[in-house]
C-alpha cells in the first residue's frame, strides 16, 4: 500500500495555501453555515485541492473533511484515515489578521501520527513527519517544499522560571479557560488563532494551551500531531489522551489541554 509522506503533505498544504491567499486578496463573500459559523469560497476551493492531492498520494486513504462533513458526506473509514480543515480560523481569515491555517492530519488507531499545519499569510509551515519527528520552515504559498538544510526541528522548550506562557484562543476565550489558568504560575498570556496555538507550543514559543470550548476533530488533528511530535502532551480534562474517530460524538472533541514542559493538573 502506498502511504503519504511528510513531503507530500507539505506540498499539498503549500498549494492549498496559495489558493487560499488568492481568495484572501479579493473582496470575497462570507456565507453562514447552519451553526452560524462563517465560510468562504477559500474553504471550498482549498478542500477540493487537498482531497485531490491526498487521493493522488494515497488512493485508499479515507478522508473526513470539514466542508464535506458539513454537507453530510462522511465516509466509512478504518483505523487509518485523514482529517482535513482546508481553512482553520475562518473568522481570522474574514477579519484579515493572518492567523488562519491549512490543516491535514493523518490518524492511526485514534492517534494523530502525521500532520501539516500551514499559515500562508505568515509563511509558516509546520510538519510532523511521524510521532517523534517535526520541523518548521518559512515558506511562501506555492513555493517548493523547503530543503532539509532550512528546516528547523520542533521541540518544546524548558518551562521558564518566571512562569508559563499560556496561549489562548483569539476568538473563543472562555471563563473556564481563565479559571483553569489560575492553577498555574502564569508569566504571560498570548493569543493566537486556529491551530497555530498547537504549533507555537511545539515551536517553544509557549508552554500551555487550554481549550475549554467546542472544537471538531479536523480543527485539532494536524496541530496535535505537530505538538506531540515536538514533545507536548495533549490530554482531556480527565487526564486521558485526546483521541480521534469519535463518530458517535459527530467528530467533536471534549475540552482538552496541551502541555509543554508543564506537569498536567
Amino acid at each position: 500500500m502506498t502511504t503519504i509522506t511528510g513531503e507530500q503533505l507539505a506540498r499539498i498544504a503549500l498549494d492549498a495555501g496559495k489558493l487560499v491567499m488568492e481568495v484572501y486578496s479579493t473582496d470575497f463573500d462570507v456565507e453562514r453555515k447552519d451553526d452560524a459559523s462563517p465560510v468562504t469560497e477559500a474553504d471550498a476551493k482549498a478542500e477540493v485541492l487537498i482531497l485531490a492531492g491526498l487521493k493522488a498520494a494515497e488512493p485508499d486513504l479515507k478522508v473526513v473533511a470539514e466542508e464535506s462533513a458539513s454537507a453530510g458526506h462522511i465516509p466509512e473509514h478504518g483505523h487509518r484515515f485523514a482529517l482535513v480543515d482546508p481553512l482553520d480560523g475562518t473568522r481570522e481569515f474574514v477579519n484579515r489578521n493572518g492567523q488562519f491555517t491549512v490543516n491535514i492530519g493523518i490518524i492511526e488507531h485514534g492517534k494523530p501520527v502525521m500532520g501539516v499545519v500551514y499559515a500562508p499569510a505568515l509563511n509558516r509551515l509546520f510538519v510532523a513527519e511521524g510521532p517523534d519527528t517535526a520541523w518548521q520552515a518559512d515558506v511562501k504559498p506555492g513555493e517548493p517544499v523547503p530543503a532539509s538544510d532550512v528546516r528547523r526541528p520542533l521541540h518544546i522548550r524548558k518551562c521558564p522560571d518566571v512562569g508559563v506562557t499560556a496561549i489562548a484562543s483569539k476568538s473563543h476565550r472562555s471563563p473556564e479557560t481563565d479559571a483553569f489558568l489560575k492553577k498555574f504560575k502564569v508569566g504571560e498570556i498570548i493569543s493566537a488563532g486556529s491551530s497555530l496555538k498547537f504549533c507555537l507550543l511545539g515551536a517553544g514559543e509557549a508552554d500551555l494551551y487550554p481549550r475549554m470550548g467546542r472544537t471538531m476533530e479536523w480543527d485539532t488533528a494536524a496541530g496535535q500531531a505537530v505538538a506531540e511530535a515536538a514533545g507536548a502532551v495533549v490530554l482531556t480534562e480527565d487526564g486521558t489522551p485526546l483521541r480521534y474517530g469519535k463518530r458517535e460524538r459527530g467528530y467533536d472533541n471534549p475540552h482538552f489541554i496541551v502541555y509543554g514542559d508543564v506537569a498536567p493538573i
